[in-house]
């Protein structure tokens, strides 16, 4: 399998450097073959500006959606953003880590996926009628693929569960696992995400870093959240809201896109070592 790495963290020797390395290795070592795209080391440009269309009117206003679309199909997209659409076509399985910052990515990988998810490759793709709203959730340039993502979180696993203060770990993944990587096609495989990381000792990293191995054994055999596809038939186009008759009538919120009875994705088996409550940012 060919497996891209997007990695989006300062420092290489933090917990997620040496997680990086373990997950890399483990796949390497299983016949494996792997590109990383790592943000800071590569002095990542991540905010959205007219220098990202060169073709660009200097007096035109610049609408970046639009902008996007023009410079895509001109093919004159920068050669950065160029080079990482290659690198998602060329893989089978994409694979994003970072570190839980303010319960989201951090900024230089939302900007990652600003740039790089260009109108035209993935969004604004497909026909729009009266039974299609264009090639999205579950359709689109990169259907066929597989996405998860590895994330660090300082916080304790309850803090992070279904009745935790922080809010539910597959609520706050939601609009990365939905609505960008289920967006434009991928099977999203359920996150890997250890807890109370920022003091972990010895035992503690052996745990996680085991944990992480096996997951990379099984990247090809492990179900995907089963989030439903739009045109499938559950939303009525155009609104795209779910059909009254599917899940519970009382029923809101992030679960009720999934096939079943509100599940919640798949459960995640943690290692909690002890570790420090810092859960703003983690290592």
């Amino acid at each position: 399998m060919k497996i891209l790495f997007v990695f989006a963290h300062p420092e290489p020797r933090s917990l997620n450097g040496a997680l990086h390395d373990v997950a890399i290795k483990e796949l390497e070592a299983l016949g494996h073959e792997v590109r990383v795209s790592d943000l800071y080391a590569d002095g990542w440009k991540s905010e959205i500006d007219r220098a990202d269309f060169p073709t660009l009117a200097p007096d035109a206003r610049l609408k970046p959606a639009a902008a996007s679309g023009e410079a895509f199909a001109g093919n004159s997209l920068t050669a950065d953003v160029k080079a990482e659409q290659e690198k998602l076509l060329w893989a089978d399985m994409l694979i994003l880590q970072f570190p839980l910052w303010w319960f989201a990515m951090p900024a230089i990988l939302k900007g990652w996926v600003d740039r790089v998810y260009a109108y035209g490759f993935a969004y604004g793709v497909g026909e729009h009628s009266e039974t299609r709203w264009g090639d999205r959730y579950g359709e689109g340039t990169l259907a066929g693929k597989r996405a998860m993502l590895l994330v660090t979180a300082g916080g304790w696993e309850e803090h992070y569960s279904d009745r935790g203060i922080n809010g539910p770990i597959d609520d706050l993944l939601f609009p990365i696992n939905h609505g960008i990587l289920y967006y434009p096609g991928y099977d999203v495989l359920p996150p890997f995400v250890a807890y109370r990381v920022d003091r972990l000792d010895e035992a503690g990293f052996a745990a996680v870093a085991e944990r992480l191995r096996e997951r990379m054994r099984t990247l090809g055999s492990t179900p995907p959240i089963p989030y439903r596809r739009q045109n499938g038939g559950d939303y009525l186009i155009p609104s795209m809201r779910l059909r009254p008759e599917l899940g519970e009538p009382d029923a809101a919120g992030f679960a009720l896109h999934l096939n079943g009875a509100g599940a919640a994705g798949q459960p995640m088996q943690n290692q909690n070592p002890p570790a420090s409550d810092r859960t703003r940012y983690s290592v």
